[in-house]
């Protein structure tokens, strides 16, 4: 037998098996970087891992090595670690290779992270928008809405944000809120818009430009406070708005470093378009409720006048409290050139809201004139029935009673009233009776040719002469809740207030009637209350008390209702 040479030394089973691991882990995919457990010194760097941390090398122990979230994890005694090298994002999990070695398994996370963060970015930008949608649709005020615009920007679009609104009478009103600070406004003139870049085209709805293109050093002074630090990125952004521009927004990020990324742009641009819709909505509310007032100011019921000697009292409540107007109306036309009667007129139009009271607008307007020719209260029923069927507008009528109102003698009150399809002024007397005016007609704007009865009628001192709507009878309620006024509950009510002044008892029939509906649905109600203020009883000189001898009844018969012919 031939003996073995003394130059060749015997391979170890544990060397054998540390070459073939080396091997094993060489040849694979995973990135793998074996450590010797007693030391953790780094034995090998497999191809995998020189790939994915190139500075990695065998040799130093694994706590010097080039991964501080590796050296944490074992000073911590955790099997898992993270970590950030080259501009990725590393995750190690250690597993044990026998007795002693263990290895570090790296896997790279960077498109992992990159998604993740992405969700994060676009779930942030869904809930800025979801928010900016909820504020900005809570109020139709545009001035809170400018305000709000510019607050959500600074939150979540850049350091300080500007609103411009367009131009009006050669200024722009503005507001301004920069980070941790109260918002400002004030009005800058047209010629200084041209100071700021990019913000004219803006305000002309031209699409926005990109803000690398904008030269950020170029911002006027008065556009952002002093203490607020250079500029470093300026994006100037139209606020789309119902067919024009509402305006611009203008974001300011501080810093030499600062910028607007393209993913910033695209948000700012989404926000701005909410953002001018909700402007643009606003100053459209504003504007009509400006128009809404100038209307309203023509149909509400007018201030009345008292003449010597008759006392006037008016009640009005719409079937809709919001718009403060109506199908039911009630109109005072004091003395002429040519009469010194004052005259008087309540109606219920067709219909219910603006349309009624466009109506009512027109029939009032109709009256007025009739007054200023002259014409009676018969004859003003007749022309303005005329005037409604030449309008050419079909289903347009009006109930009314119009009435001329004058002094008579011993302290009375005369009224000529005439009606038209309406319900009869009702007079309650100083003995608590009520009697019902015998005046009827047709309906007035229905049929060619109207009927008119009038009729006249005297008050005494204290008597009382009411004008409704049948609003005031027709309003359900009571027990049943569908139940209606009625005539003879009005009836009974006007007579309790005998004596009353005339505001009380108008005011008592409208609480009565309120608590009868209670809540509920209600048609338009007007009242107009003509009344014969009570006189005083005069002192002899010796002091006896004694009703006034104009005061005495003996014309009783006279002053009751007399219809005419």
């Amino acid at each position: 037998m031939t003996a073995p040479s003394p130059m060749t030394a015997p391979v170890s089973t544990g060397e054998q098996l540390a070459t073939l691991l080396r091997a094993a882990l060489d040849a694979a995919s995973e990135a793998v970087v074996l450590c010797r457990a007693a030391d953790d010194t780094i034995l090998m760097v497999n191809s995998a891992a020189q790939t994915l941390v190139p500075g990695l090398s065998a040799g130093v122990t694994a706590v010097d090595g080039l991964l501080p979230g590796l050296a944490g994890a074992l000073a911590a005694g955790d099997d898992t670690f993270t970590d950030f090298y080259d501009g990725r994002h590393l995750q190690g999990q250690r597993r044990r290779l026998g007795d002693h070695h263990y290895g570090w398994y790296l896997r790279d996370r960077t498109d992992e992270v990159a998604r993740a963060d992405a969700l994060r970015a676009e779930r942030a930008r869904t809930a800025f928008l979801a928010e900016a949608g909820r504020r900005l649709s809570s109020s139709l005020h545009q001035g809170r809405c400018t305000r709000i615009t510019a607050e959500l920007a600074v939150a979540h679009l850049a350091d300080a944000a500007v609103v411009v609104l367009p131009v009006n009478r050669r200024q722009a009103h503005w507001v301004r809120v920069v980070a941790g600070e109260t918002p400002v406004e004030g009005q800058l003139r047209e010629p200084s818009l041209a100071e700021v870049p990019g913000l004219v085209e803006a305000l002309g709805g031209f699409p926005p430009i990109p803000s690398k293109w904008l030269d950020a050093s170029q911002a006027p002074e008065w556009l952002l406070p002093a203490g607020f630090g250079p500029i470093g990125a300026l994006l100037v952004t139209p606020l789309p708005g119902n067919a024009e521009p509402a305006g611009a927004l203008i974001l300011a990020r501080r810093g030499d470093d600062a910028e607007f990324s393209p993913e910033d742009e695209i948000l700012a641009r989404i926000f701005a378009a909410r953002a001018g819709a909700a402007i643009s909505a606003a100053g459209l509310y504003r504007e009509q409720v400006d128009t809404t007032a100038v209307l309203q100011a023509d149909l509400l019921p007018p201030e009345l006048p008292q003449p010597d000697g008759i006392e006037l009292v008016g009640s009005y409540q719409a079937a809709r409290e919001a718009m403060h107007i109506g199908g039911d109306f009630y109109d005072v036309f004091g003395p002429t050139d040519t009469s010194a009667d004052t005259v008087i007129a309540l109606g219920d139009v067709c219909g219910k809201g603006p349309e009624a009271a466009v109506l009512t607008g027109k029939v009032r307007q109709t009256l007025r004139a009739l007054r200023l020719v002259g014409a009676a209260p018969d004859e003003m029923l007749h022309v303005l029935n005329k005037a409604l069927l030449e309008s050419g507008r079909r289903h347009r009528f009006v109930t009314m009673v119009v009435g001329s109102v004058s002094r008579a003698d011993h302290g009375r009150v005369r009224l000529n009233l005439a009606t038209g399809g309406h319900p009869p002024p009702l007079v309650l007397r100083a003995d608590g009776t009520v009697e019902q005016v015998p005046t009827s007609g047709t309906l007035i704007g229905a049929v060619p040719r109207t009927v008119v009865r009038p009729a006249e009628v005297e008050l005494a001192p204290g008597e009382l002469c009411l004008l409704y709507s049948d609003g005031l009878t027709e309003a359900r309620g009571g027990p049943s809740g569908d139940e209606q006024f009625g005539e003879a509950r009005l009836h009974d009510a006007l007579a309790e207030c005998r004596g009353l002044p005339g505001v009380v008892t108008v005011e008592r029939v409208r609480q009565l009637v309120s608590d009868w509906v209670h809540g509920g649905t209600r048609d338009d109600i007007a009242m107009l209350a003509v009344r014969a203020p009570t006189r005083a009883p005069l002192s002899l000189r010796n002091g006896d008390r004694h009703q006034s001898p104009f005061a005495i009844d003996a014309r009783r018969g006279d002053r009751r209702v007399r219809q005419r012919s």
